[in-house]
């Protein structure tokens, strides 16, 4: 395992780029940020908690923005927590990278606030999937789901409401399935696309999708990202490290040093370069992983 940063205020939503720095956002910082080997520089101060980034068709990058937590000490490790106390809603930026320049794209759907966006995957049409997981109160909490929408403001979608902290969200190869990880049940759900940023009816008692896998221990399900096989590899908290589960649900766990193993993205010549952000200690680690990953539409990758 390479460090190839540390000193992060907890960092996720790796985006690997073809000079070898890794564009991600530091949600504690509220910035998106650009690390290389040794050094750092933030591109923009987004406030809230910018927690996903992926680059769309016009070759700005796209930010899921849960709109911020409160944060805590946990001996030293950074813990995230409620909603924060100047939260006021979630939203989905776009940042124009030369400039740092950023604006909100979307905040709501209809009359309802976004809660807290987290995660998104582009499409090949140039739509984007994005999950929303929710918010946590003392006393209450808000439900997430799974949107779609297209970059340049004109729709969003709502496929699927009711869960409990939907977080990763990813594509398979063929883009007939989506996706996502449920944080707090540990569960992985896929979600058959039926039309534009539409899918498949629900069964019954579930809000929407087919449950793939459960874990049979008590983990929390963070971001993920597929395999060019059409594995999914969820980061895994408590339990920390990631879980590679095959779309028939048979899951491995792959165990790395930090409670709060959160986001993995691929890179490198054969795709088999994994960048994992180790949240709780603020460091993003580069391991050689068993299978190439699969290339994102619209990653200059």
């Amino acid at each position: 395992m390479d460090i190839i940063a540390e000193g992060l205020a907890f960092p996720e939503g790796p985006v690997v780029m073809p000079d070898g720095s890794v564009i991600l956002v530091e949600i504690k910082r509220q910035t998106l940020t650009r690390v290389w080997k040794g050094r750092s520089e933030v591109i923009a101060h987004l406030g809230g908690g910018p927690n996903g980034a992926a680059f769309g068709p016009d070759g700005a990058i796209y930010v899921t923005n849960n709109g911020g937590f409160a944060w805590h000490d946990l001996g030293g490790l950074t813990i995230p927590g409620y909603a924060a106390p100047d939260y006021t809603t979630g939203r989905v930026e776009r940042v124009d990278l030369a400039s740092g320049t950023f604006e909100r794209v979307y905040d709501k759907i209809g009359e309802h606030k976004l809660s807290g966006p987290n995660d998104l995957v582009f499409d090949k049409a140039g739509g984007f999937w994005f999950t929303d997981l929710g918010k946590n109160y003392a006393r209450t909490i808000d439900r997430g789901g799974l949107y779609y929408a297209k970059p340049d403001g004109s729709l969003i979608k709502e496929a699927a409401y009711g869960f409990t902290g939907l977080n990763g969200v990813g594509l398979s190869p063929d883009e007939q399935t989506v996706y996502a990880a449920e944080t707090d049940t540990g569960k992985l759900w896929a979600f058959d696309v039926v039309g534009e940023g539409e899918v498949a009816a629900p069964g019954l008692g579930a809000p929407g999708g087919r449950c793939i896998a459960v874990q049979p221990r008590h983990v929390f399900f963070d971001s993920l990202a597929v395999q060019a096989n059409g594995d999914v590899c969820v980061a895994t908290i408590l339990d920390g490290g990631v879980t590679t589960i095959t779309p028939a649900g048979v899951s491995t766990h792959t165990p790395l040093p930090d409670v709060l193993v959160t986001n993995i993205a691929f890179g490198g010549a054969d795709m088999r370069d994994a960048y994992i952000t180790l949240s709780s200690t603020g460091k993003l680690a580069k391991v050689r992983w068993p299978a190439p990953g699969l290339k994102l539409n619209f990653n200059p990758y």
